[in-house]
């Protein structure tokens, strides 16, 4: 059985892309997150230390999105990944980054990227 944690639009700005000109003014960066746990011993023992504190994870998130610029969103991603995983409780991760302002010259909705890390 799999119970999931997920954060849904977690905010932040960030200078990451290929473009120079990203790295210097900055874009938003839109991040959600789902971890997969087993939640029933912290459930049954009501005890945090025994899940992912979601209040810390998602101030670890934004951390990894406003600091060291990187070229592309993939690696974004892995990093926010690794980071979920340094988290003991998470079985493994499904980590969507949005970038809703990415330099396309026709008009769109958004650009994201997916991944989904575990581990070994």
């Amino acid at each position: 059985m799999t119970d999931r944690l997920t954060l849904t639009g977690l905010r932040a700005r960030g200078h990451h892309g290929f473009f120079d000109y990203e790295k210097q003014q900055g874009q938003l960066f839109v991040v959600d997150v789902t971890v997969e746990i087993d939640a029933i011993e912290s459930a049954s023992s009501d005890d945090l230390d025994k899940t992912v504190h979601y209040g810390v994870l998602a101030e670890q998130i934004v951390h990894d999105i406003e600091h060291e610029p990187v070229d592309l969103i993939e690696t974004l991603a892995e990093r926010i990944a690794a980071t979920v995983l340094s988290h003991p409780a998470a079985r493994s991760t499904s980590v969507t980054v949005h970038k809703p302002e990415a330099p396309i010259a026709v008009p769109f909705g958004d650009v994201s990227i997916t991944i989904e890390r575990g581990r070994p």
